[in-house]
């Protein structure tokens, strides 16, 4: 009857314990808000920015603001996410964990534990990494047990919860013994004969009952060899590793690493890496030694030690490359001038391009010095030349001519309207012949200055020449030519061609300008001024100011007073007779 009384306090002890409300792990504030956290397997861990606070689903109060919330369970893969908690407000989250490692055979020993039921256990770390599970998975071994198994051994056990420190101290457990921890009494420690360690199976990481608990810790493994054991000076090896139920891993010389990868290493002396992985089972060790000997041997060639190099305005017409192949041997640095590389073995295309930037024939040589050392203090130098024979030349010209509008044209409902066919002719040889030109001068760029007579208001003719010099860009884009490469300007009726600089004009004009344009000078001269002119950049070249006289829409351009809509839109399409023309009396 005793007996049943005790078993029966004993269970409704526990389960007063599973359904305990979770403790606040924030201060009382009007800032806090409330994570509720569902957790699979029941007997999971939450910890709190890396502090344990207590197992199994629960509500925790925190303060406002962002946290790392880790689930933990040993036997199943741990998860860690960022969560952002609001004030006065609940949060939920639901993470199931997904079971991870094979069973684990013994000989055991078991540790047991007396105090704070809710409180974490970790085993040779502090961080969660290296829990192992929960007080009321370790406190009873009578009728249910609950038993944390481990490999005989000295480890360092930490006790804690709510980000407080319980507990912590060594525990040296040998095969077929239990060790008792009492947290109610300072952590004294005592041990008894527990045979049954000595015989039991392989038991697989976790397994949980209504009331019992046995989890097996898997001792920590290191394995780690050197795919070459012997090297030159400069040489490299693999170094393979693999460990199993490791926490921290680390590799002298390389630092922290993952549990199991390689590393391409190129040690500078005979060098010994050791490889260190320390779990909840304990410090596993394994090292490898690697031997380093010395001396860098190299080559460098071109493979045409010579070439003609031919090159117009920016272009490279002839010569433009050259390959480079070296290789360095027992060696850890390489240098490899002007391609500034650094590689071992290379063959990489280098330019051909003298150092001569003018017109002028060209006579130079190109030095290629490949220089390889090593730690150990062996240093070669080797060179390859190239000679470089040849010319460079200037661009090839290129023509522009402006263009001219007739009177009043564009109109501000007809923007598109205005350019007859003669100085579409001009345009379109101009889109031709400055893309060909690009090639040979990368810089170069359009710059279109509109201009008006002088009929008209300031503001006026600023506007209509605005429109001239935007449909002519219109016109050079529909051509083909990008729009980043053009530019406008606008003046308007300012810096006019004045009547002597158009007498100038006509007497150049190689065409015998026709008689109607002689007598009325003054006409002549205000059409000289309806005009684009074109600007090649960066040399500042400027358009030919030559008039369209022989053209058979030439009278529509030169006409003083404005011709009609429909007559420039025609000279649009075909070049009619200046017998048609007819002009309205407005226009500038």
């Amino acid at each position: 009857m005793r007996m049943r009384l005790v078993l029966a306090a004993a269970m409704f002890s526990s389960a007063a314990l599973l359904f305990e409300a979770a403790p606040v792990f924030a201060q009382s504030s009007t800032n806090n808000g409330k994570l509720q956290i569902h957790v699979s397997p029941k007997q999971a861990y939450v910890f709190v920015d890396g502090k344990a606070v207590r197992d199994g689903s629960q509500t925790i109060e925190l303060p406002a603001g962002s946290y790392k919330i880790g689930v933990y369970n040993y036997g199943y893969i741990d998860k860690v996410q960022d969560v952002q908690i609001e004030s006065g407000k609940k949060t939920d989250l639901s993470v199931t964990l997904q079971p991870n490692g094979d069973k684990v055979a013994g000989p055991f020993a078991d540790i047991e534990f007396k105090g704070d039921p809710r409180a974490a256990v970790l085993l040779n770390g502090t961080t969660p990494d290296y829990f192992v599970g929960h007080l009321d998975e370790f406190d009873w071994d009578w009728i249910w047990h609950q038993r944390l198994l481990v490999k005989p051994g000295t480890y360092q056990v930490t006790v804690t919860r709510e980000g407080n420190p319980i507990w912590s101290g060594p525990v040296t457990a040998k095969a077929g013994q239990k060790v008792i921890v009492h947290l109610d009494r300072k952590g004294a420690i005592t041990t008894k004969d527990w045979k049954q360690g000595l015989n039991l199976g392989p038991q697989p990481r976790f397994h949980a009952g209504v009331a019992s608990a046995t989890i097996p810790i898997a001792p920590a493994t290191a394995q780690l060899s050197a795919q070459n054991k012997n090297l030159a000076c400069g040489q490299s090896t693999d170094l393979n590793w693999k460990t199993t139920d490791a926490a921290s891993i680390s590799i002298t010389n390389l630092g922290d690493v993952q549990a199991q990868g390689d590393r391409s290493v190129s040690p500078t002396k005979t060098t010994t890496y050791e490889l260190t992985a320390l779990g909840p089972g304990g410090k596993a060790t394994q090292d490898v030694t690697v031997d380093v000997n010395s001396q860098p041997h190299a080559t460098i060639s071109l493979s045409q030690p010579e070439v003609h190099y031919h090159r117009v305005g920016d272009k490279v017409e002839e010569g433009g490359s050259d390959t480079l192949n070296w290789s360095a041997s027992d060696a850890n640095s390489v240098e490899v001038e002007p391609i500034n590389s650094h590689l071992m073995t290379g063959s990489q295309p280098v330019e051909v391009k003298p150092k001569q930037t003018t017109v002028g024939p060209v006579n130079e040589n190109i030095t290629y010095t490949l220089t390889a050392s090593n730690a150990c203090g062996g240093t070669t130098t080797q060179t390859a030349t190239l000679h470089v024979s040849g010319s460079i030349d200037p661009p090839p010209p290129i023509t522009i001519a402006s263009v001219f509008y007739p009177t009043n044209y564009p109109r501000p409902r007809h923007p598109k309207v205005g350019l007859v066919a003669s100085e579409e002719r001009t345009l379109s040889d101009l889109a031709k012949n400055f893309e060909n030109y690009t090639q040979y001068e990368k810089n170069a760029k359009l710059t279109l200055v509109g201009h008006a007579d002088v009929r008209g208001s300031k503001r006026y003719n600023k506007t209509i020449s605005e429109r001239r010099a935007e449909a002519v860009k219109d016109y050079l884009e529909a051509h083909g030519l990008s729009a980043n490469l053009i530019s406008t300007e606008a003046l308007g009726k300012e810096q006019q061609l004045s009547m002597k600089k158009v007498a100038e004009l006509l007497a150049k004009d190689p065409h015998k300008p026709a008689k109607w344009m002689k007598r009325d000078k003054r006409a002549t001269w205000l059409a000289y001024n309806r005009r684009v002119d074109i600007v090649l950049e960066p040399q500042g070249q400027q358009s030919a100011e030559v008039y369209p006289d022989n053209a058979p829409d030439a009278r529509i351009l030169w006409a003083r007073k404005e011709p009609s809509l429909k007559r420039v839109e025609e000279a649009a399409k075909t070049s009619v007779s200046v017998a048609q023309v007819h002009s309205n009396p407005v226009g500038k």
